[in-house]
This record gives C-alpha cells, sequence and structure tokens, in this order.
C-alpha cells in the first residue's frame, strides 16, 4: 500500500498505526525534498540574462555553438561564453546534467514546444 493510499480498519494497532504515520511522514519528506530541488533550479535559471536563457533553451535542444550564434547572429565565440557562463550559473558539470535538471523542471518541454 502506498502512503497517499493507506486505510486503517479499526482497531488498529499501535504498531500498525506508527507504519502508516512513518511512511506518510517519509512521504512528505520525499515530497518536500524534491520540490526544494525544483525550486533551487529554477531560481538559477531565474539568474540567466535575457541572451544567456536563449542560449541556455537552445543548448538544451542539442543546437551546437555554430547553430545558436547563426541563430541569435552572434558569433561562435560570444555563444561559446554565454555556454560557459550559463554552465556556472546552472553549477552543472556536463551537457546531459544541463539538459537532465532542464528536463526535471519542465524546461526541456516548453523549450520542445516552441520550436513546433
Amino acid at each position: 500500500m502506498s502512503a497517499l493510499e493507506d486505510f486503517l480498519i479499526k482497531p488498529v494497532s499501535s504498531e500498525e498505526l506508527l507504519r502508516a504515520v512513518e511512511r506518510a511522514v517519509a512521504h512528505h519528506s520525499t515530497v518536500l525534498n524534491l520540490k526544494h530541488a525544483r525550486e533551487a533550479i529554477l531560481s538559477r535559471i531565474a539568474t540567466l540574462t535575457p541572451r544567456e536563457r536563449q542560449v541556455f533553451e537552445l543548448v538544451i535542444r542539442g543546437k551546437t555553438n555554430k547553430e545558436i550564434a547563426s541563430s541569435l547572429s552572434g558569433t561562435q565565440r560570444t555563444i561559446k561564453a554565454h555556454r560557459h557562463r550559463v554552465m556556472e550559473k546552472m553549477q552543472v558539470q556536463s551537457l546531459v546534467e544541463l539538459v537532465s535538471i532542464a528536463a526535471r523542471v519542465g524546461v526541456l518541454a516548453s523549450a520542445a514546444g516552441q520550436m513546433a
């Protein structure tokens, strides 16, 4: 039985009640941790400048520096600098991590929806 589906039928033993409460507390803790992690990622995204945000959204869609430079009418060198700052501000070491956190908070899905 999941924490959200616990039903206790009277009379209930103290042990059974305690287990149900422990499951509920554990579930609440997990949900709260996920919420805090999501808020932290969204907070980092909010620190991006408008240009960094554009670069971020194109990077997570799989665009190369050359494609991004062409799309944003910039140079590859400038895009590389923006991309570096995005990685620093988002506190990630790899493109895989960047895409993963973007997907986790729904940014990847919204960026993909803008492509259509």
